[in-house]
């Protein structure tokens, strides 16, 4: 199953799991090269399984002793540390014992890429472009040398810092860092990272790419019928998990304050359902609930039933949205918090997006007030350039360009 000379070689260690912003980027990169391999520890999802197969070459195991090894150890640590983030779970134990599974996790996650770059080596020896498109946020260096190729990594966030024994493991590897190009979706998740990492290599780039593929009018008109949505009704969709990052709390608040009815759409895992059943019965919403994790043509039939996509973010949050970049993609108009300044910065004045104070439920009811009077535009091709979003066939030559340049600095 060897890959053809000059293939681009993507390695996503999450391609198992149900839609998202990462297993889209992997599906539209490996249709516009349908000379890609992919190689996919955990398997393949069947929302993102036919398009990447539809062309690409496809590994969901280890090739060679090495990789065998080294995934097999990875694996393991991975029980340990679910076990570990168990035992101590509670507040009792020391903030460096309940740490210590994160550790564990960081090692895990980096002996899985190692597994996957010794696949890549035995697999396609004369690839484009080696790239991890979730990459661990620590141990470059350590998956780097046990890799045994030269390869790009996304960094989405830091999740995990180092701790002293990952920290020296770090040092121990850190030659191996100059086979290593880091790619950060945004500045702030640079400047979140960089600094521990001094000798590495990085550049921002977006991670979302244009796949070429937005809402039609037959979408829309479908998608209102499926969710019994007036015609003349203002619907917003809330999409992706409840997770600490994202500002429910600003929402739940908001949906309380609405002045005119609204129709809400609530796509994703995990959700709170004590906060969705108090929507449910607040006079001025109509709740509409799509229990995740769900594939790309649902997510598509809430995206397109909506007026308007809500993000709203805590303060400071400032890794890529992926739900900002699926407005853009897909030409639905936005409502986002000012959560970070850049992000800010690029939408400010844009007819297809409204901006509301983060932490302000307040301004938002206002602005979700306002969608009967003042409704956002939809965005055109031209949004994509505003977020610096790339389509899927300039995001492989950038990564093909940037590979050859790494190659070449480590001869």
């Amino acid at each position: 199953m060897n890959a053809a000379p000059g293939s681009l070689v993507l390695i996503e260690p999450y391609a198992h799991r149900v839609g998202g912003h990462h297993q889209r980027t992997l599906a539209a990169l490996a249709t516009a090269r349908p000379d890609s391999f992919v190689i996919a520890p955990g398997g393949l999802s069947e929302d993102v399984g036919p398009l990447v197969q539809s062309g690409s070459r496809v590994a969901v195991g280890p090739a060679g002793p090495a990789a065998k090894i080294l995934l097999a150890v990875a694996r393991a640590a991975a029980r340990v540390s679910a076990a570990g983030q168990q035992i101590f779970a509670s507040r009792r134990w020391p903030l460096a014992v309940r740490r210590s599974p994160h550790q564990v996790t960081l090692l895990a996650r980096c002996l899985t890429e190692a597994a996957c770059l010794r696949t890549a080596r035995r697999l396609a020896p004369r690839a484009s472009a080696v790239v991890i498109l979730s990459a661990n946020e620590a141990l470059h260096g350590v998956a780097a040398l046990l890799g045994g190729t030269p390869h790009l990594r996304f960094i989405h966030e830091a999740v995990t810092t180092e701790d002293r024994l990952v920290r020296w493991l770090g040092r121990l590897a850190r030659r191996g860092e100059k086979r290593v190009i880091a790619l950060y979706p945004t500045t702030a998740v640079r400047d979140q990272v960089a600094p521990a990492f001094p000798r590495l290599l990085g550049e921002v780039r977006a991670f979302a790419v244009d796949d070429g593929r937005p809402l039609t009018d037959a979408e829309r008109d479908g998608a209102r019928t499926a969710f019994t949505i007036p015609a003349d009704a203002k619907a917003v969709c809330v999409v992706g998990g409840w997770w600490p990052y994202k500002d429910i709390p600003a929402i739940d608040a908001a949906l309380a304050r609405l002045t005119t009815p609204l129709h809400v759409l609530v796509c994703g895992t995990p959700l709170d359902d004590a906060v969705l059943t108090r929507w449910h019965q607040l006079p001025k919403v109509r709740l509409h609930t799509v229990p995740g994790p769900v594939g790309d043509q649902v997510l598509r039939l809430v995206y397109a039933a909506a007026d308007a996509a809500l993000v709203a973010r805590k303060p400071g949050v400032g890794k890529e949205s992926g739900l900002v970049m699926d407005a853009a993609r897909l030409g639905v108009p936005l409502i986002v918090s000012a959560h970070d300044s850049e992000l800010t910065a690029r939408l400010i004045g844009e007819p297809w997006a409204r901006l509301f104070p983060a932490d302000d439920p307040d301004a938002l009811a206002k602005t979700l007030d306002g969608l009967t009077t003042d409704a956002p535009a939809r965005p055109g091709p031209s949004a994509r350039g505003v977020l610096d979003m790339h389509s899927a066939a300039e995001q492989a030559a950038f990564l093909a360009d940037t590979y050859t340049r790494l190659t070449k600095e480590c001869r």
